[in-house]
């Protein structure tokens, strides 16, 4: 009975053992299963992921290349229409132009084509401006960004195309509020251009100098701020000082809500911080602009922008040009400035300035502000961020030193050694001074 009893009940617990393995193996066998699924499922979306940035990066290739399409070596932006039918955004690869219009603030300047202007612009049909550097045309990117295509003359000679050169190696490094986007640029045997952001209301020059007062002075002290931001992030907050060169109304445009944006980069020169002098060949600059460092043999530093600057104060102070023939008065409008201040009737440079009483102090402001910034010696001129401090008037403006004492022993050396004997008075002297500036 006993051994029947323990036959017993090693059978019942044989079936028992046995189904409780069975169990546990099914168990892992479904987990192993999930878990194997899931590596499945993340292996197989790292694949996809990877060959979907391989696709765009090879995409983004061909685009930048042009491999997508090419011209033939005669085709220039005059007679593009005579290579064929005429091109349009059916030829441009949207899918890939859309990743890049995504992307653009993040990007360098992208390589275009020349089919790709000829798109941009609708085969160059609005022409909004020109100048000895070639055309401007207006455009638009397939998703509707309003563009500006520089198309520079194709007899470029070995100057112009280092200033081509020096404008995507500068303005492609930066991006400021106050600086011109540059979004790309098309440099083929027959065909460079420079490919920017529309400026709706044109250059400050066209405003400033025009019989019409259609900016306020409120306005035009903005722009005087703004258009010192953008210097000061040339400057100080690049991570290479860019030295411009060319700082003047009509290289400051304006936007559809007139806030200034500093262009034209053609004669701008990377230099490091370190090096707070370095030498330059050629003359740069344009004459009433540049600061005289520039043009005699004295060494150059990045205070010739703040030069420059100064001058472009005086002009928004007065809405004239400093040298103006046409005007009654032949005076150099700076110096005449000066002599006001000097014997404190600054009142009347603004009174005939026409500057509203509320907008007295800024102008006053700006005034000193620029005969600061025309000082001759180079580190007697402010930096640009004291100029934007004192110009919102965070930092107190002391008063000026003569800026033009220079020119008065330049005027008595010239009547010196004159083989005539003439004399020369004072304001004639400066004047011939300043127009060689």
């Amino acid at each position: 009975m006993e051994s029947n009893s323990s036959n017993t009940s090693g059978s019942n617990s044989t079936p028992s053992d046995s189904g409780s393995t069975t169990g546990n193996d099914t168990a892992i066998a479904i987990v192993l299963i999930i878990v194997g699924g899931i590596v499945i499922v993340i292996i197989a979306f790292i694949i996809y992921k990877c060959v979907k940035k391989c696709l765009r990066r090879r995409k983004r290739v061909e685009l930048h290349s042009g491999t997508a399409s090419s011209i033939d070596e005669g085709t220039t932006p005059n007679n593009l229409e005579t290579s064929g039918a005429a091109v349009g955004f059916s030829q441009v690869e949207l899918e890939s132009m859309d990743r890049f219009l995504a992307e653009i603030l993040q990007e360098r300047p992208i390589k275009f084509t020349s089919f790709h202007l000829k798109s941009f612009t609708e085969n160059f049909s609005e022409k909004i401006g020109s100048g000895g550097f070639g055309v401007v045309y207006k455009g638009q990117l397939p998703n509707g960004i309003p563009i500006a295509v520089k198309v520079l003359n194709s007899n470029m000679d070995k100057r112009a195309e280092e200033q081509f050169m020096a404008e995507v190696g500068t303005i492609g490094r930066t991006y400021h509020l106050h600086l011109v986007r540059l979004y790309g640029f098309c440099f083929e045997p027959t065909v460079k251009a420079l490919v920017y952001e529309y400026m709706e209301n044109g250059s400050l020059e066209k405003h400033l100098f025009s019989s019409e007062k259609k900016i306020g002075f409120d306005k035009l002290n903005e722009i005087a701020i703004g258009t010192a931001k953008g210097i000061r992030y040339l400057h100080e907050e690049c991570q290479h000082r860019i030295v411009h060169y060319d700082i003047k109304p009509g290289n400051v445009l304006l936007t559809v809500s007139f806030s200034p944006k500093v262009a034209d980069f053609g004669l701008a020169k990377l230099c490091d911080r370190e090096n707070t002098h370095f030498t330059i060949t050629g003359a740069r600059g344009t004459p009433g602009y540049a600061a005289p460092e520039l043009w005699m043999p004295l060494p150059v530093t990045h205070k010739c922008d703040v030069y420059s600057f100064g001058m472009l104060l005086f002009e928004i102070i007065g809405r004239r040009r400093n040298f103006d023939l046409e005007l009654q008065s032949k005076e150099w409008y700076p110096r005449w400035v000066w002599q006001k201040f000097e014997i404190g009737e600054i009142d009347v440079v603004l009174t005939i300035a026409d500057i509203e009483e509320k907008y007295r102090e800024k102008a006053e402001r700006i005034c000193k502000v620029a005969l600061w910034c025309v000082q001759y010696r180079p580190d007697e001129r402010p930096t640009m961020s004291s100029v934007v401090r004192m110009l919102e008037g965070e930092q107190e403006i002391k008063d000026p030193a003569d800026p033009f004492q220079y020119m008065v022993a330049h005027s008595l050396e010239s009547i010196a050694t004159s083989s005539t004997g003439t004399t020369a008075d004072y304001s004639s002297g400066a004047a011939r001074a300043s127009s060689s500036l």
